[in-house]
């Protein structure tokens, strides 16, 4: 892996790049709240093993980009951060096919892209996204935002992914930022009104059991923009984060199939 930076709408962007020789296709990863890109290098591995140079950017105010941190005050502006390390991956890997993969708020940053930019995306991957509503907005009403920790069982059945997030300083620990959930809900409603996906496919994968990202608000979500090529795989007992619970080799084997499918 590399970092780099490019200049983003509100300062410096860090670029994430998993690189292969002669790649076949282009994977753009999208984080999601409170993290970063640094927490998904075995998804770029299994990724680069089916062939794809893998891209993706630490958020405004997330992992190594500038800003002050989780305090994301427009999310248009974030896609089109986005959509500069997309034209900067397509630049240097000229023809390759786009496909996105978005999780838990990345997964709203994914779906609000593919609305705006869909002629550049071959098929978007969504896990656990945020999507129709999220529950934790609601804080935002409260006069003094609770400074809860999150209990880190929720992200997975494995106890080893919770105590790494625990213990990772680039990851955020405090509270929920007023002016950043209200940005969240303004850009699920911007994405509720905002039209369907049309003929792209769309793979979304979620937890059963996730209490952060609840099932019901995100398929309500999914089923305001679902095109005509939607796949649902929803995985018994898991819970927020499938990309790293204790089955995470058979969900990216999922994904994998559905993408080698759309490349074919």
């Amino acid at each position: 892996m590399t970092v780099s930076t490019i200049e983003g709408s509100h300062g410096t962007v860090a670029v994430h790049d998993w690189p292969v020789a002669d790649p076949s296709w282009i994977a753009i990863l999208v984080h999601g709240y409170g993290e970063h890109l640094g927490r998904y290098p075995h998804v770029a591995a299994r990724l680069n093993a089916a062939g794809a140079t893998v891209s993706g950017p630490d958020h405004e105010g997330h992992g190594q980009s500038a800003g002050e941190r989780v305090l994301i005050e427009d999310f248009e502006t974030v896609v089109d951060d986005l959509d500069a390390v997309v034209s900067r991956a397509v630049t240097a890997n000229p023809d390759l096919p786009v496909i996105m993969i978005g999780h838990s708020l990345g997964g709203m940053i994914a779906s609000r892209y593919a609305q705006r930019h869909h002629d550049r995306l071959l098929a978007l991957v969504l896990s656990g996204p945020v999507l129709g509503s999220w529950q934790a907005t609601a804080l935002a009403d409260l006069d003094e935002i609770p400074d809860d920790p999150l209990d880190t069982s929720t992200l997975s059945r494995d106890d080893a992914v919770g105590a790494a997030y625990a213990a990772d300083p680039l990851v955020w620990h405090g509270p929920f930022k007023r002016p950043m959930l209200r940005s969240i809900a303004r850009t699920l409603e911007t994405i509720n009104h905002g039209g369907d996906l049309g003929d792209l496919p769309t793979l979304w994968v979620h937890g059963e059991a996730d209490t952060l990202v609840p099932i019901g608000p995100s398929r309500a979500g999914i089923e305001r923009i679902r095109g005509t090529d939607l796949t649902e795989i929803i995985y018994p007992e898991a819970r927020h984060e499938v990309f790293n619970e204790t089955n995470q080799d058979a969900v990216l084997d999922d994904v994998i199939d559905f993408i080698r499918v759309k490349l074919a």
